[in-house]
């Protein structure tokens, strides 16, 4: 009997086998981990810098605030440290010194800014010169700028600068930083001239993304200047605007430098004496750090009252 022999089907050319194709498939958890490996990489950094030096020194505080050390012994007194805090006179004029400086803050230092924004966009020529103009005094050491307005601008005596210009124009001259009734305002015009580049670049910014369109329509309703920055600018940018006010109460109310160096700390009858400066007597003066660590907490708990009054707000617009 003949065997048959069946001729080979020939290989189509092409590729030759993988020798790694007979292995086994990486998992899609593993795949995953080595894609975001450098991702986790860079995140256990950064989480490394908060859990060091923000959330750890904030639980520590909190726990604190709890107990209160003598000669090195370290003993639980619940509240107490709270409840003798808030005994201290100093306490709420120090809260009342920072409502009134944020208030004010928030009437200059956050109204100007947005207006010298609306100045510059419509410049057309030397637009980089102008911002950088604006943003020059954020760039200074805030320790600098204040001593150049504490030794320069608010001399009390006629050599000063604002005294000076006060007398040219025949009007009666201050004492400025030695003032109770001025020390605050002066504070507040030291810190917006510091600290108002910043908040003008990004108002520029959201406003340079507003569509021209919508300032051509109100033109050809006959709105004028003022009708188009209340129904037009003012509504497309309200959202710059209510993070800038909540950013700018969180900072405000933070107040500890300028005190520091105009007023030499607490001021003319205590007027410039501020939280975060009592918190500093408290710490470094009085050798009180749990006294200083139960006002942390304290004002803790009202800055987070007030960022999640905004959250609130903020969610029932959008």
């Amino acid at each position: 009997m003949a065997i048959t022999t069946v001729p080979e089907t020939p290989r189509k050319p092409g590729r030759p086998p993988s020798p790694y194709s007979a292995r086994p498939q990486r998992t899609s958890l593993g795949r995953k981990v080595r894609d975001n490996l450098t991702g986790h990489a860079f995140l256990i950094g950064a989480v490394l810098c908060f859990v060091v030096f923000s959330w750890y020194p904030m639980v520590r505080g909190i726990i604190m605030s709890f107990q209160r050390t003598r000669r090195g012994e370290t003993t639980w007194v619940g509240w107490d440290n709270y409840s003798r805090i808030i005994a201290d006179p100093s306490f709420w004029t120090a809260w009342q010194n920072t409502f009134y400086f944020t208030v004010l803050a928030l009437a200059l230092g956050y109204v100007v800014p947005f207006f010298v924004a609306i100045l510059l966009n419509e410049f057309r020529h030397a637009k980089g010169y102008l911002r950088i103009l604006v943003y020059l005094p954020v760039m200074l050491p805030p320790a600098s700028a204040l001593f150049l307005f504490k030794f320069y601008a608010y001399d009390p005596s006629e050599a000063g600068l604002f005294n000076a210009i006060l007398k040219a124009l025949h009007l009666p001259t201050s004492q400025w930083m030695q003032s109770p009734e001025m020390t605050m305002p002066a504070m507040v015009l030291a810190s917006t001239w510091m600290n108002m580049g910043g908040a003008v670049l990004i108002y520029l910014a959201s406003l340079q993304n507003i569509p021209g369109e919508l300032y051509e329509a109100a033109e050809l309703d006959g709105a004028g200047i003022w009708r188009r920055i209340v129904h037009v600018t003012i509504p497309q940018t309200r959202l710059i605007l209510a993070l800038l006010a909540m950013l700018q109460i969180v900072a405000t109310m933070q107040l500890f430098i300028e005190p520091l160096i105009l007023a030499n700390g607490a001021g003319a009858e205590d007027s410039a004496t501020s939280v975060a400066y009592l918190i500093y007597q408290h710490g470094f003066f009085q050798n009180d750090l749990n006294g200083a660590a139960a006002l942390g907490v304290i004002m803790l708990v009202v800055l987070a009252g007030f960022s999640a009054v905004y959250v609130r707000l903020t969610a029932k617009q959008d």
